[in-house]
């Protein structure tokens, strides 16, 4: 779970998630302006990636998935615009 806020509905018994990591998630200021807005997705992404930059959750999820499937679940409902899709990149990016 890469989010601050756990999605409504969904049970943490129910997601079976290993690590809740909300040390990588966008700060509270960043997600707030973004709100999901696509106009804002190219401004979002590059202040994102400085923030979580050297940020010791993000490092620990990239030595993670160098050794195993790391799977990246986020609450937004925009598939195409949220922090878990830059997470995504980043980690591909930096796994090699």
């Amino acid at each position: 779970m890469v989010d601050k806020l756990w999605p409504r509905g969904l049970s943490k018994e129910k997601a079976k998630i290993k690590i809740w990591e909300r040390d990588v998630a966008p700060s509270d200021e960043l997600r707030k302006w973004f709100g999901h807005d696509p106009r804002k997705w190219v401004d979002f992404r590059r202040r994102y990636r400085k923030e979580i930059n050297k940020s010791e959750a993000l490092k620990a999820i990239i030595k993670l998935s160098k050794k195993s499937k790391v799977t990246l679940l986020y609450a937004a409902k925009d598939v195409n615009h949220n922090n878990a899709i830059v997470l995504a990149e980043i980690i591909k990016s930096r796994s090699k």
